[in-house]
């Protein structure tokens, strides 16, 4: 596969990965029952293992690792965050008030990510 047809499969997922998580969030504020359809609980995996299998392909095929480049240390960092914060708003959370708090600085962290990931710069607002 080339790179470039990475890059886009990576750029999809990307796109389904936020959106659904944000559909999933949206699905825990209001207590809806499509959080636990089996769909809900299965896609996400799948998208987000092409997601990271893409972002792995890209790195060797550039020859950009992190802990060599700095950007890509801050998006493997912020995804961390990302993973946590996620997990702690749509399950381990114990009150709904702290699932709206994880969720919101879940979304901070997945909108850090993208801005990393178009500036090539760990601090993008600078």
């Amino acid at each position: 596969m080339s790179y470039l047809a990475l890059k886009h499969l990576h750029v999809s997922c990307v796109i389904f990965s936020g959106l659904g998580f944000c559909l999933r969030g949206w699905w825990m504020l209001t207590g809806s029952p499509w959080l636990q359809h089996r769909l809900a609980r299965v896609l996400p995996h799948i998208v987000d293992t092409l997601l990271l299998g893409s972002a792995l392909a890209m790195a060797w095929l550039s020859g950009q690792y992190p802990f060599v480049n700095g950007w890509l240390t801050a998006k493997l960092c912020g995804l961390v965050a990302y993973v946590l914060l996620g997990s702690m708003a749509l399950k381990r959370g114990k009150t709904l008030a702290s699932r709206r708090r994880f969720f919101l600085l879940a979304v901070l962290a997945y909108a850090y990510i993208v801005s990393v990931a178009l500036a090539r710069n760990p601090w993008p607002w600078l």
